[in-house]
């Protein structure tokens, strides 16, 4: 009998682990819940809803398989080994089968898996499932761990061009495994239940995730390069969360986007190109977190930003988080965060160098805080964001680059109509007025809305001045450190 774990890949199609394992023989599906591990990873109640929606979504495309899913209990990760060792020997399980995860906890689990496995001579199989290129089979000339993004892509292109990762094959029905599944929970303890409005924005399984993909791909995405910069127009897929879940698949995007592009990687429709760098961003990330581990322990990624003497500012702190700073694109992205679980990107780095710089508050303030809202949450892409916005991290922005809020608004937001749907109180405002309703003076009295609660002029100075003041930088990065 083989076993499929899963974990953020939650789909039969495409799904090389789930492929494999019915090559060998009869197979089970297992799904782990460790509700105490997901709170010290900051998951969102929204992502762990999403996550179960999903599962229940699963269960029912495993059945047509005839794949039972079971379920098991592992509070924490630490007792994932003696969990799977049980399943394993009530079923008879003789390899468990798992595409591989990426981070310094994901990592230190399933080898503890495997060393508990082999004492019952129970094999464990990791696949690559989750990226194009297995972390560190792209490397710098001298045998490194890429940190400059453009360098990165263009190895990932030439090594595309020569070989486009395929779709592995949705398997055939499996003859039935006498094995009764598992009841799936509604909700986990510790993680509330979403309104039903915030459900509807994201509904459960492959047929919506592939339904997205395809209305992307067919459409919007050749407008994606003019669009995908402005929050209130449709310019942007709107698969974060389906790709985080491992709901759709990496590949999936990419050949949808090349179907779009003729077959064109670098040539042909521009916005095809654009979506087809963002996925490689996305696989630089996770590629980042294996070849430099410390961004997974919540340490920066240039060692040397490390001695920036960040601000202890708890009530500006908390006047970012609710969407009430008294600068209207800043309020509104938070806002939308808060209503949906999901921000708009262009809005993500606003607000990001907004609370980094303007504020010059720790970007791990922001990236927790992000990770705790978001339904799309990812560690590789949320905290590659925050440090990139925080000059901290790889292909980081210069210090010196600061985005000032209201130029941003008035440039991404020309009317204000991302403004009037998510500030109300500034909704009789005109275009010109709604992006820095201070500059009214004594004509602007809305009742409920804030002066903004900080200068952006000094701010900025004062940031600079952090920056500069950092010591000279002494060591090169190194990997694995």
């Amino acid at each position: 009998m083989q076993l499929i774990w899963l974990r953020t890949d939650l789909r039969v199609h495409d799904n090389t682990a789930l492929s494999a394992a019915m090559e060998q023989g009869p197979v089970l599906a297992v799904y782990m819940l460790s509700p105490a591990q997901w709170r010290s990873h900051d998951d969102a109640p929204v992502k762990v809803d999403f996550w179960l929606r999903n599962l229940s979504a699963l269960k029912s495309e495993l059945q047509a398989l005839n794949v039972p899913l079971l379920i098991v209990h592992a509070d924490t990760w630490d007792k994932a080994p003696q969990a799977l060792r049980d399943l394993c020997k009530t079923q008879g399980i003789e390899q468990v089968h798992v595409n591989e995860e990426y981070g310094v906890n994901e990592e230190k689990r399933d080898r503890a898996v495997e060393a508990a496995l082999a004492k019952d001579d129970v094999g464990f199989t990791r696949h690559l499932d989750q990226l194009f290129f297995k972390p560190g089979s792209v490397l710098t000339k001298s045998g490194g761990y890429f940190k400059v993004f453009t360098q990165f892509r263009k190895v990932c292109y030439a090594r595309l061009h020569h070989s486009v990762p395929a779709l592995v094959r949705l398997p055939q029905k499996q003859s039935p495994v006498h094995v009764i599944c598992d009841e799936l929970p509604d909700s986990v303890e510790g993680f509330a239940t979403p309104s039903q409005a915030l459900q509807k924005l994201w509904p459960a399984g492959e047929n919506e995730a592939r339904r997205r993909l395809e209305q992307f791909t067919d459409d919007q995405v050749h407008y994606y390069d003019d669009e995908r910069d402005f929050p209130a127009k449709p310019g942007t897929s709107q698969i974060s969360a389906y790709l985080a879940a491992g709901v759709v698949s990496p590949r999936q995007c990419l050949h949808a986007a090349l179907r779009s592009n003729n077959g064109e990687f670098e040539t042909g429709n521009v916005g095809s190109v654009t979506w087809i760098n963002e996925l490689l961003w996305r696989e630089f990330y996770k590629h980042v977190l294996v070849g430099f581990p410390r961004v997974s322990r919540h340490r920066a990624f240039r060692p040397e930003t490390e001695a920036l003497r960040w601000r202890h500012a708890p009530k500006e702190l908390e006047a970012w988080q609710q969407g009430r700073t008294g600068l209207p694109i800043v309020d509104a992205a938070m806002r939308q965060l808060l209503t949906t679980g999901w921000m708009h990107n262009r809005l993500r780095m606003i607000v990001a160098m907004f609370l980094t710089k303007n504020l010059l508050i720790d970007w791990r303030e922001g990236e927790r805080f992000f990770m705790q809202h978001l339904i799309d949450g990812d560690l590789a892409a949320n905290n590659g964001g925050w440090q990139w916005s925080s000059s901290t991290g790889t292909d980081s922005s210069p210090y010196f680059r600061i985005f000032n809020p209201l130029n941003q608004s008035e440039r991404f937001d020309p009317q204000g109509l991302f403004i009037r749907k998510w500030v109300p109180e500034l909704a009789e405002l005109n275009k010109r007025d709604i992006h820095d309703p201070s500059a009214l003076g004594g004509r602007f009295a809305i009742d409920g809305y804030p002066a903004p609660i900080v200068d952006l002029k000094s701010s900025r100075e004062r940031a600079l001045t952090a920056f500069k003041s950092l010591p000279r930088r002494q060591v090169e990065i190194q990997a694995h450190d």
